[in-house]
């Protein structure tokens, strides 16, 4: 194709001319397309129309005021095949209208508006002028080839996806060179008055490999398939393989979906791939939730549950040093930490077994040495040094742990020693500074079905009540209270091994928190750290209330206290 003549030049040959100097530019109302053909009728009436009524100086400068006050061109390959540019219009109108044919763009709307050439232009203008097309004709714009599967889409959609956008414009960069094409008509985005016209673009194939092995055929589908529908159904059960399919498309929306079906789904038997996952693709939410979650249920759920076994032990220990984490007491968390040992070490058992088998269990290894100082137990000792050991005053527990000889002996030697100067000192806790870390910990579950909850302690000679009342669907208040040995409900058992303090004032620093899950957010509720003295009588023998507002079921209410010196 011979270039366009400016008009009254046709017949006659250009007279030659002295080579310029690449760097001199082309001289003023002429545009530099020597010996490249233009392709398009439209880019060769352009450019005659341009060199013949307009200089394009002050075209381009009118164009992109920050641009070189120079026309240049700019060589791309052998073909001297457009490119994506960093500026929106870099002053080559002959690669101009191959740009906007190849990517369906009217030339003329571009010359007005350069901006368009930008990529998330580009991809609204896809989005746009595309989004009709699968219904007008159902065919698919690209094939991708991917899991042994080839998959159909439309560029509307295609769009959405950041990994399969690179690979879909680097194919139009190379001229969309795929062996299989197929060629169908498209609608161009004309000006208003414009006649419609037609264009054939190309049916291109693009590939893409994944080496995840969590992406499924069954997952990458379902993933696709979100590209077309924004509210499709999802399963717990294969969020993760969609989750891993989102993350290889660079599909946002659908990764953020995934997250919070995740964490929507949080339970015994999805907790560990869930945080795994979340550690995998770097999604702090996920496995922040993950570890909210279990530092509620570790104890009351997980320890009933054969996933305890599950858990990692990066987490489990991440949970054990949370100042949030709730129990029952200490002791109902020695038995959780100790059923999770337990497990590691029998493989095939398929059921929780009851305390005494897993007692029989441990007391079954030679007594030269305790199990933590065997090579086995090594390993596990950062766990067993989160517990707070101190915090568990029963003679009866304290001898269940001599006799299964987990624990080094210095360590129980050193817990029944502070309990004997805590005693002697009238229950202050010499050995206990922070609240934080060190305090005395006990909780109450208030579900459903409950209206009041209580439950009795007592430590050092020193008995208190802790209490949950429910007032009405969405208001609760959490105390407690010190009580004396003769109120007790059955004093005989529970002073039958314990001491008994007649002292009428006892200092406590304490604090009462509260936590509930509402719509996938967790609540939480504290008293702070308050110091108060506790008699016998109103009001001294009460502590501050706990008064929360929530429609938030279960709620874990946490009571933690030490004595001080007083």
């Amino acid at each position: 194709m011979v270039p366009a003549m400016p008009p009254g030049n046709q017949g006659k040959r250009p007279a030659k001319k002295k080579r310029r100097q690449c760097d001199e530019g082309p001289s003023p109302g002429h545009i530099s397309s020597v010996n490249t053909p233009l392709l398009g009728e439209r880019a060769s009436q352009l450019c005659s129309s341009l060199s013949c009524c307009v200089s394009p100086l002050p075209f381009i400068k009118m164009l992109n005021p920050q641009h070189k006050a120079r026309l240049e061109r700019r060589i791309v390959g052998s073909t001297n095949r457009w490119r994506l540019p960093q500026e929106p219009f870099f002053g080559d109108l002959l690669a101009l209208p191959q740009m906007c044919q190849a990517l369906g763009i009217d030339i003329e709307e571009t010359l007005k508006n350069p901006e368009r050439l930008r990529i998330p232009k580009i991809q609204k203008i896809f989005t746009e002028t595309l989004k009709d097309k699968a219904s007008q004709n159902g065919e698919a714009d690209v094939t991708l080839e991917c899991l042994g599967f080839k998959w159909e889409l439309h560029q509307p959609q295609l769009f959405q996806s950041e990994t399969l956008t690179k690979l879909y414009l680097a194919a139009l960069g190379r001229g969309g060179s795929s062996p299989h094409r197929g060629n169908f008509p498209r609608t161009q985005a004309l000006l208003p008055g414009k006649v419609q016209e037609r264009s054939c673009v190309k049916r291109m194939i693009i590939s893409l490999k994944i080496n995840d092995p969590a992406v499924t055929r069954v997952a990458f589908a379902t993933a696709l398939k979100n590209l077309y529908l924004k509210d499709e159904e999802m399963n717990v059960e294969e969020v993760l393989g969609v989750l891993a399919s989102a993350h290889v498309l660079q599909f946002s929306r659908l990764f953020k979906r995934c997250v919070v079906t995740m964490m929507n789904g949080l339970r015994p038997s999805t907790i560990k791939n869930f945080y795994l996952a979340g550690l995998r693709y770097k999604e702090e939410q996920l496995t922040t939730a993950c570890e909210k979650w279990l530092e509620m249920n570790l104890v009351p759920l997980m320890a009933t549950q054969i996933h305890l076994r599950h858990i990692p032990q990066e987490l489990l220990q991440k949970v054990l040093r949370s100042p949030r984490l709730f129990t029952f007491s200490e002791f109902h968390l020695l038995k959780t930490l100790l059923m999770w040992a337990y497990l590691q070490l029998n493989s095939k058992i398929q059921a929780i077994p009851i305390h005494e088998t897993m007692l029989t269990f441990f007391n079954s290894f030679p007594k030269k040495c305790c199990f933590l100082d065997r090579d086995i137990g090594q390993s596990w000792l950062p766990l067993f040094l989160c517990l707070r050991l101190h915090s568990i005053t029963s003679g009866k527990d304290l001898e269940e742990l001599r006799h299964i000889n987990f624990f080094p002996e210095s360590w129980l030697i050193r817990v029944t020693a502070n309990h004997y100067h805590a005693v002697e000192s009238g229950g202050d806790m010499a050995h206990l500074k922070d609240l934080t870390t060190q305090a005395v910990r006990f909780g109450l579950l208030f579900d459903q079905e409950n209206t009041t909850h209580s439950k009795m302690i007592s430590i050092y000679g020193f008995f208190f009540e802790i209490k949950g009342i429910k007032h009405d669907t969405t208001s609760y208040s959490f105390y407690m209270q010190r009580i004396r040995h003769t109120d007790l409900d059955s004093p005989s058992t529970i002073c039958e091994h314990s001491a008994v303090s007649l002292k009428s004032e006892r200092l406590v620093k304490y604090e009462i928190r509260a936590q509930t899950l509402v719509e996938g957010r967790w609540q939480e509720f504290s008293t702070n750290q308050i110091t108060q003295k506790f008699g016998f009588v109103q009001p001294c023998c009460k502590s501050h209330a706990l008064k929360i507002q929530t429609v938030g079921i279960p709620i874990y209410a946490s009571f933690a206290f030490i004595f001080p010196l007083s």
